[in-house]
């Protein structure tokens, strides 16, 4: 399908930009599919820092209470037991559990062609030249996207995130700059717009839309390229 395609500058390009059915118009879309990759996105990213202290590690309750026999109370070896005041925790976090869920590789890449196809079917995508930030100012980009009507939350898709398009987007709360090879459900799901560099489309179209490519893309990734 045609969509709104921008020069570098902003301005509106001669030619728009055509999206690959087989990443951008795979419908209907499966939302339990959906569902399983952003909230695994989310619990992958979890940090596990819940600790709660047995019995054994509270401090204190070496001394036994009272006597084991004749006091007429129940009998106590420490003060520290899970049932009185000051006690340890029984069945309370460790810090050891595991909370990430596997999403297997093709599943993930067509959670992320369905996540592609909903944005492009609701008109959240706008493809730009290349996404140039000579100056890494953010004034500037502030002033690309409006011009471009890149509203809300704005998902920047670029083929390499640089130290100048880092620069140009880290402070603004509404932009987030991702590279190409990193798109994922949440963020594809969570954004208003979503400006996708040409660079970034072609390898977009080359890794999801066939699985022998993704491969070859992805060690292509790994060196690096200019925007």
């Amino acid at each position: 399908s045609m969509i709104p395609t921008f020069t570098k500058s902003g301005t509106k390009a001669a030619t728009a930009a055509k999206l690959s059915a087989a990443v951008f118009a795979v419908m209907p879309a499966n939302h339990e599919l959906l569902k399983l990759a952003y909230v695994a996105y989310l619990a992958n990213g979890r940090e596990n820092l819940a600790v709660t202290k047995t019995r054994g590690l509270v401090r204190g309750g070496g001394k036994k209470p009272w006597k084991q026999k004749g006091t007429g109370r129940a009998r106590f070896g420490s003060t520290r037991n899970p049932i009185w005041r000051g006690g340890g925790i029984v069945f309370g976090p460790t810090g050891l559990e595991n909370y990430t869920k596997k999403v297997a590789v093709g599943a993930k890449r067509r959670a992320i062609r369905q996540a592609l196809s909903l944005a492009a079917d609701e008109g959240r995508i706008r493809v730009i030249e290349t996404f140039e930030c000579k100056n890494g100012k953010i004034s500037e980009t502030v002033a690309l996207l409006n011009k471009i009507e890149a509203t809300g939350s704005v998902l920047l898709v670029v083929s390499a995130k640089d130290a100048l398009v880092e620069r140009a987007t880290r402070n603004l709360p509404s932009v987030k700059a991702v590279q190409a090879m990193y798109l994922n459900v949440y963020d594809i799901m969570n954004a208003d717009t979503i400006v996708i560099s040409e660079k970034s489309l072609d390898i977009v179209n080359e890794w999801l839309a066939s699985a022998k490519k993704a491969a070859k893309v992805l060690a292509k990734a790994e060196k690096g390229g200019d925007e």
